[in-house]
C-alpha cells in the first residue's frame, strides 16, 4: 500500500514545489518590472578614433543603443556629417553589424559646436526629406556615406541656433514610418531644466519615443549629494510630463567627460539609480560617450543594475 499511495503524494508535492517556484518568480519578475528593472545603455560614439571602431562598441555587448554624432550642419540647403577619426565607408557594414546584434544606430542631429537651424517648416520639410533620403532609406539617388546601410531613426541632440520648427522636423521624420520598411525612431536629447529651451515644443508633440535628458553641465539640477530634492524634483518632472516617451538618466561616463554632473558608479547604482526606476517610463542611462567609458569601464560596472 505504501508504494502505491506514495506515488501520486510525492507527483502532487513534485507539481505543487514547481508551481510555488513558478509563482515566485513570476512575482520577482513583475516586482523587478514595477521597480524599473528593465533600462538599457545607450551611449554617443563619433568624435575620437581612439574611442575604437562602432563595430567594437557593439561587440562589447554593453549598449542597446549607439548614437552617431553628428550631423553639425543642417538648415539652409547646407548639410555636413562630422565623425571624426573615422571612416564613413567603415561605418557602413558596422551599421548592418551592430543592427545583426540587436543594437539600434541612431544618428545624432546638431551637438555642442554646429552649424545648425530652421528657418521655417518648409526647411523642416527639406532637413527631414534629406535626412530620410541619405540615412532612413529613402529613394533618392544621393550619396549616401553609409552605402546601402539604414541607420534606425534620428536623435536631437539641439542646444543653440533657435527653437523654432523642431516639431515641424519631429512630425515629418515620424511620418516616414509609414513609408518605409520599418520603424524611424526619434529620440531627443534635452538639458535637465524643465521645459528645455531649444526642444520644449517639439517634445510637446508626444512624438519621441526616447528622450536622453542631460543631467550634467546643469547644476541646478544634476545629482549630488546636497542636490538629491532638486535632482529628484526635476527627474520626476520629466517623466510625468513625457508619459509616452521612455526617458533615459543622461550622465558624462568620466569626470573629464562634462563640466558637471558626474556620478561615481557605485553612488549610482547605490543612490540615483533607486530613484529613477520608480518611474513607470524610465528606460535607462545615456553615457557621454563611448570614448570616456572605454577609458572609465563606466558601463561595465553600471551595467547589472541598470
Amino acid at each position: 500500500m505504501m508504494g502505491k499511495t506514495m506515488a501520486p503524494r510525492l507527483a502532487l508535492g513534485v507539481a505543487a514545489a514547481c508551481c510555488l517556484v513558478l509563482v515566485l518568480l513570476s512575482s520577482w519578475v513583475g516586482t523587478a518590472a514595477a521597480a524599473g528593472k528593465t533600462g538599457r545603455i545607450t551611449v554617443y560614439w563619433g568624435q575620437t578614433a581612439s574611442e575604437g571602431s562602432l563595430r567594437k562598441a557593439c561587440e562589447s555587448n554593453l549598449y542597446s543603443t549607439v548614437i552617431l554624432s553628428f550631423l553639425t550642419r543642417f538648415g539652409g540647403g547646407r548639410y555636413k556629417l562630422d565623425l571624426t577619426g573615422h571612416s564613413w565607408g567603415a561605418v557602413g557594414p558596422d551599421v548592418k553589424y551592430c543592427q545583426s546584434r540587436n543594437v539600434l544606430v541612431l544618428l545624432a542631429i546638431g551637438g555642442g559646436f554646429g552649424d545648425y537651424s530652421l528657418a521655417s517648416k518648409a526647411d523642416a520639410k527639406a532637413v527631414a526629406d534629406h535626412i530620410w533620403d541619405v540615412y532612413l532609406g529613402g529613394r533618392s539617388k544621393q550619396t549616401r556615406p553609409f552605402g546601402d546601410a539604414v541607420l534606425d531613426g534620428v536623435d536631437f541632440d539641439i542646444e543653440h541656433g533657435g527653437s523654432k520648427h523642431y516639431d515641424d522636423l519631429a512630425r515629418y521624420l515620424k511620418a516616414y514610418s509609414n513609408k518605409g520598411k520599418k520603424k524611424v525612431w526619434v529620440t531627443a536629447a534635452p538639458q535637465c531644466p524643465f521645459p528645455d529651451r531649444m526642444l520644449g515644443q517639439a517634445l510637446r508633440t508626444g512624438l519621441f519615443d526616447r528622450v536622453h535628458v542631460q543631467f550634467y553641465n546643469n547644476p541646478a539640477c544634476s545629482y549630488r549629494a546636497g542636490n538629491k530634492e532638486a535632482f529628484t524634483r526635476a527627474w520626476r518632472t520629466w517623466t510625468s510630463s513625457l508619459p509616452r516617451s521612455s526617458v533615459y538618466l543622461g550622465l558624462p561616463a568620466a569626470p573629464r567627460a562634462a563640466g558637471s554632473g558626474y556620478v561615481p558608479p557605485a553612488t549610482l547604482v547605490a543612490k540615483v539609480l533607486p530613484i529613477v526606476r520608480r518611474s513607470r517610463n524610465y528606460g535607462g542611462v545615456m553615457l557621454w560617450s563611448r570614448y570616456w567609458d572605454l577609458q572609465t569601464g563606466y558601463s561595465r560596472a553600471v551595467k547589472h543594475a541598470v
